[in-house]
């Protein structure tokens, strides 16, 4: 078959006489009139790839029809990996907090409170943090947002390398949170990019490069802690953020949203970039054009009667996922702190503000290191069940299994059993909690997908703030009542996911919340 030109030339058919070149994806103004256009191409003279193919009469298609014709590619693995560096540098950040918190207690002398409150400022950060990120991204492009937040985040992370004493490191590590509320966006960006079949497992990839930043941390710390000190650490961990930052100008911005605000020549452009690169073909035709939407990033769309009901229980199993993950990462220090895997049942322990310290050792960092790599396994897990059992039923699952570990620890146990029990209950929950960054831009439509992440992020935020009250204060009067509260949580969200309206499997993403649901997705979602 002869490959065709990139031109194409749009001819009212009832004037022969005139001829619009208008390139494909700009928006013709007597689209919509009694005139009929039709598409014609010129006979190839380039030996380069073909991205648009065929041309026949009235041809239109949409940004589902050219990503489902491009494909997975080249040019899909070159974003993976750029977003995927702001979640490593995300990550980096995050597990810091394990490491600063015990090495700041012994250098400044710091009571036990004042540890804690290094750690929920960043929270605290990001809770604010990711609604407004959201916004952002709604309003004035994916591309920008993240790059913004980014920027931010390196920003004061290399600034907190340099602070002189606690009320800067307060400071500074509460403004990096508030730019850390923006990495989610690196998942609505990149799932913009993907084709349906495509979607749950390469959003799943950004998860191991979340993973992978977790495990680079502590072996960075094992590293540079030992001579160098923690300011050294907080100045090397944001390598990945200042690379991203240097070649964001590569970035393209998501042509959902190009086509969202009416720039439909950008989105085009973009287009055939991706085909070029991926070596496909572009749909017949012209990509379909809508007037502008102004109206994006509005928190009152997030509860109109087509979202109420999804918003609610996603805020809710977004909470749920935070504070069983951290709680979790957190019970694995306590209940192994005294050496006797039931230590943690002999009532109250000393004075949460005591000034004794002990700093990490080498051990400690294995330790660490091992418990982290418990993100791989939940990760292959759910990348096995995500496109086979559906989003609803994944998120159940990792629920679940986490409230069926939970069960054994009432028991005295031995060390060795408990340490299996914490690496499967992290597996579940870690592997649970990257479904619902695949589900939420799935299912809420472009014009307030990254504000649904922000928010519901928010919301995760909030439940990894509670979690230290449970699994660090409320232990020391309660084993039983503690682990309670972590089955409790992960029983109920787990039915809360079954309880969600759609299945977002096998689903097109809506451009906008008007648009009803094709027959066949409806039926999906019923299942």
């Amino acid at each position: 078959m002869d490959k065709l030109k990139n031109t194409v030339f749009y001819k009212k058919w009832n004037d022969s006489q005139v001829t619009e070149e208008v390139a494909v994806g700009h928006c013709d103004e007597d689209w919509a009139t009694e005139n009929e256009i039709y598409t014609r191409t010129e006979s190839p003279t380039s030996t380069e790839p073909a991205t648009i193919c065929g041309a026949r009469r009235n041809d239109i298609f949409t940004v589902d029809d050219a990503l489902e014709a491009v494909g997975f590619g080249k040019y899909h693995w070159k974003i993976c990996l750029f977003t995927g560096l702001s979640w490593i540098g995300d990550a980096m950040e995050m597990m810091i907090l394990s490491i600063l918190g015990p090495q700041l207690h012994c250098e400044w002398r710091l009571p036990g409170y004042k540890v804690a409150l290094i750690t929920s400022v960043v929270f605290i950060g990001m809770g604010i943090g990711s609604p407004l990120w959201g916004n952002v991204s709604d309003k004035y492009g994916r591309r920008r947002g993240l790059i913004a937040c980014m920027m931010w985040t390196l920003y004061y992370g290399l600034l907190s390398s340099f602070a002189p004493q606690y009320s800067w490191i307060i400071t500074l590590r509460a403004l990096v949170g508030f730019g850390l509320g923006g990495a989610p966006q690196a998942v609505t960006l990149y799932s913009e990019f993907l084709p349906v079949k495509a979607r749950g497992v390469c959003v799943m990839l950004i998860a191991a490069f979340w993973a992978l930043g977790a495990v680079c941390e502590v072996v960075l710390a094992l590293l540079v802690m030992p001579t160098l000190g923690w300011r050294w650490l907080l100045g090397l961990s944001v390598i990945p953020m200042a690379v991203f930052v240097l070649l964001s100008p590569w970035l393209p911005e998501s042509p959902r949203f190009d086509v969202l605000t009416g720039r439909s020549d950008k989105a085009m452009k973009t287009l055939e970039q991706m085909a070029k690169a991926n070596k496909k073909c572009l749909p017949q035709g012209r990509l379909i054009c809508r007037s502008p939407q102004s109206s994006r990033g509005r928190v009152k769309d997030l509860f109109i009667p087509q979202h109420l009901r999804t918003t609610l229980i996603l805020w809710f199993v977004w909470f749920s996922n935070a504070f069983c993950y951290y709680g979790i990462v957190l019970l694995t220090t306590e209940m192994f702190q005294d050496g006797d895997a039931c230590g943690t049942t002999q009532g109250a322990k000393a004075d949460l503000c005591r000034l004794e310290c002990k700093y990490l050792t080498t051990e400690d960092y294995k330790d660490l290191l091992w418990t982290t790599l418990a993100e791989f396994p939940g990760i292959l897990i759910v990348l096995f069940a995500i496109d086979r059992i559906g989003r609803k039923r994944s998120m159940t699952l990792g629920f679940f299994m986490f409230a069926l570990c939970i069960l054994p620890m009432y028991s005295c146990i031995g060390r060795i059993s408990l340490t299996i029990l914490i690496f499967v209950a992290r597996a579940a929950i870690s592997g649970g909690y990257q479904v619902v960054f695949v589900y939420t831009p799935e299912v809420f439509p472009t014009e307030i997908r990254a504000l649904a992440l922000g928010t519901s992020s928010g919301f995760a935020r909030v439940g990894a703030l509670v979690t230290p009250f449970v699994a660090q204060v409320l232990l020391r009067y309660s084993a039983n009542v503690t682990l309670s509260v972590y089955w409790v949580c992960a029983l109920l969200a787990g039915i809360a996911a079954l309880l969600l309206p759609i299945e977002t499997l096998g689903r097109t993403m809506q451009e906008r919340g008007a648009e009803p649901e094709p027959e066949a997705e409806r039926t999906s979602s019923s299942q």
